[in-house]
């Protein structure tokens, strides 16, 4: 780099993304294999860091240079994966979620901001079935796996391995306090899934189609019980009943596009999710000062129903309770 100084400004972005838990300095040795001490010289700016070094560690912490130095390039950088069937396992697509997870909760203070499109993932692991029909449509429809292209839907499907993955994720997002903007029409995407499933025979028997609205209404009994509560709560043998603070928005005019945007230390980290089922995140400055903003504008118009706002809530959780009622009697009767 030109200038001590914005060596060290390099690096000190780099320690704001790790974890407290983790040694900076083991951090940066091992990446460019070098000496704890080579480490610290880089890191206090007594010896230059090379170019090559410094491509390793963009490439490592997907860092954009430009923004970082405040370059006028108009560029992002992200970061992420895409899934399909001849190079994606969806148990280890479970276990980087889960890392991502486990890392935002890591940090001592933490938030994350969700604003969904669809009713958030976590959800569906407290019912096992529900998982299994979420898991099961994105295996068949999504991304259209062969083994899963004659293959009709049951409870049973999915496997106990990703199962526990799934239970792993929701328990760590119950310990991360977040803020939740929903509408109506979180719970439309499913709905219309159950009955094309219900339409296109791809249910076993008519049974399991009504498990699955029955699960569907479960899970919103089971997130209004945690609004009024205002933290989430663990169901019974799976940790302490009361764990984060939960507070959740509706707003009646904007449906999410299942952006999540967690605060660890102050830092802004965004997950863009695209494709439906793949996501990509960026730690760049500008990009998640604007987005927290945009979070900002949309809360400073929606509706506090989480401990408080009783009437709101009620209307709002009987509102998509009914929904999911009329369509059990539509499907249930075609």
């Amino acid at each position: 780099m030109e200038s001590t100084g914005a060596q060290q400004v390099f690096f000190a972005h780099i320690k704001g993304l790790l974890p407290p838990h983790i040694s900076f300095v083991d951090e940066i040795a091992e990446v460019l294999n070098i000496s704890n001490d080579s480490a610290y010289r880089r890191i206090r700016g007594e010896k230059q860091i090379a170019l090559e070094e410094i491509k390793k560690l963009c490439v490592k912490y997907k860092i954009s240079l430009d923004q970082l130095l405040h370059l006028n390039s108009e560029s992002l950088v992200f970061s992420g994966r895409v899934a399909d069937p001849q190079n994606f396992n969806f148990e280890l697509y479970l276990q980087d979620f889960l890392r991502q997870h486990e890392i935002i909760n890591s940090f001592e203070q933490k938030e994350l901001l969700i604003l969904p499109k669809d009713v958030p993932v976590y959800h569906y692991y407290n019912f096992p079935e529900l998982a299994a029909f979420k898991y099961f449509f994105w295996m068949k429809t999504i991304l259209h796996y062969p083994e899963y292209s004659k293959t009709l839907f049951n409870p049973s499907i999915m496997t106990e391995n990703i199962m526990k993955t799934g239970e792993k994720i929701l328990a760590t997002y119950n310990k991360i306090p977040s803020t939740e903007i929903w509408n109506v029409e979180n719970i439309s995407a499913t709905l219309r899934q159950i009955e094309y499933y219900k339409e296109a025979n791809v249910f076993e028997c008519k049974e399991d189609v009504l498990k699955i609205f029955d699960c569907l209404k479960k899970s919103i009994d089971f997130v209004e019980m945690q609004a009024e509560a205002g933290y989430k709560i663990n169901q019974p043998g799976k940790g302490p009943q009361q764990a984060a603070q939960f507070n959740l928005y509706i707003n009646d005019f904007i449906l999410g596009d299942n952006t999540y945007l967690p605060i660890l230390n102050g830092k802004k980290v965004v997950f863009l999710t695209h494709t439906h089922l793949n996501y990509i995140n960026t730690t760049d400055v500008a990009f998640a000062e604007y987005t927290y903003m945009h979070f900002q504008n949309i809360l400073h118009k929606s509706t506090l129903i989480s401990i408080v706002g009783e009437k709101e809530r009620i209307r709002f959780f009987n509102t998509i309770r009914r929904n999911i009622e009329e369509r059990k009697t539509i499907v249930l009767g075609k």
